[in-house]
């Protein structure tokens, strides 16, 4: 009698399976490079970033199909350690967090991946605490992309996942997100190395937060623990 697959040999077959699309990528962006097929190497690239990404996806979920009872907790402080997030207040009050990472394309990314790391930080940042609640705000969404690679300042912010990561921000840290009471921006900004910026910031005041993020540094600005 056939031996009927369990789920977790069933994930780990297609992890295996997207891996070796990862390795055939990686092959073919290395033979253009090194015929110096450049333009061809950097479509290659492209690629290689897509079947990676959906590699990592599947190794994420991959501990808890063994049925391990620890096995999703594991990975969510295992996530944190490799991407940590950066929460706090600017010195002007406003709240920001800066997430390690670039938000995914609606039709390829996952947004649960971003859960699991920003829930968590938000949990740690405010225990103890009492959030601070913006009655009428702007929630800002600034997409810092690595500067050596220009093209991906273009991309289309409509198609960008934001809804999992703007729920995260205003459960913490509004009283209401309705649009009467909550508007949205979104903005991308050249930097050192990619990261998603998240601002909250009170309506009356985002003419000054527009100001300033022309001269915003490359690592972000300062955060502070406590609102001034």
């Amino acid at each position: 009698m056939e031996k009927t697959q369990t789920s977790f040999e069933a994930v780990l077959s297609n992890t295996i399976r997207r891996a070796k699309k990862v390795m055939q990528a990686l092959a073919i962006t290395n033979e253009l490079a090194e015929q110096n097929r450049i333009e061809q190497a950097y479509a290659a690239a492209f690629d290689l970033a897509y079947e990676a990404e959906r590699l990592a996806l599947l190794t994420r979920v991959l501990p808890a199909y063994t049925g391990h009872p620890h096995a999703r907790a594991m990975a969510k402080e295992m996530l944190q350690e490799i991407v940590p997030v950066k929460i706090g207040y600017t010195h002007e009050g406003w709240f920001a967090a800066f997430i390690p990472a670039l938000l995914p394309k609606k039709s390829k990314g996952n947004a649960n991946y971003f859960r699991d790391i920003l829930y968590p930080a938000m949990s740690r940042f405010y225990y103890g605490k009492v959030p601070v609640r913006y009655p009428n705000c702007v929630l800002i969404f600034r997409h810092v992309y690595e500067r050596s690679r220009p093209e991906r300042l273009y991309r289309d912010h409509d198609n960008i996942e934001l809804n999992a990561v703007a729920d995260i921000i205003a459960f913490f840290t509004m009283k209401d997100d309705h649009p009467l009471r909550c508007e949205h921006h979104y903005c991308s900004a050249a930097g050192g190395e990619d990261r998603t910026e998240v601002y909250v910031v009170p309506r009356v005041e985002f003419i000054d937060w527009f100001t300033l993020e022309k001269n915003f540094p490359d690592e972000g600005v300062e955060l502070i623990e406590n609102r001034p």
